[in-house]
């Protein structure tokens, strides 16, 4: 089984981390598997500051898109809730860093 790598976000400038993190991590291990999963004002920044590279691994706080009267643009995933997410590849054996 491959590495399993959730990445937790909820700031700007835990997303550029987060990104960073993704890209090293993808990079040293191309068969791991990687979210990073952002709430809060990483949501905003995740809509606002879009990157190519990342955007695919990206899922967005379905809660923090309904608060904040927010719209996923294409090409972004979102889950229910980031908490919820999190715990649910937490219990199924993904590895947590909080960016």
């Amino acid at each position: 089984m491959s590495l399993q790598l959730v990445i937790h976000a909820p700031d700007e400038a835990s997303l550029a981390r987060a990104r960073s993190n993704a890209r090293n991590l993808l990079a040293a291990a191309p068969d791991a598997r990687c979210e990073i999963v952002v709430n809060a004002e990483a949501v905003v920044a995740a809509i606002a500051l879009r990157d190519p590279a990342t955007d695919g691994l990206v899922r967005l706080c379905g809660n923090t898109l309904r608060n904040k009267d927010l719209e996923a643009p294409a090409g972004l995933k979102t889950v229910p809730a980031a908490v919820l997410h999190l715990a649910e590849r937490q219990a199924a054996g993904w590895q947590y860093i909080r960016a």
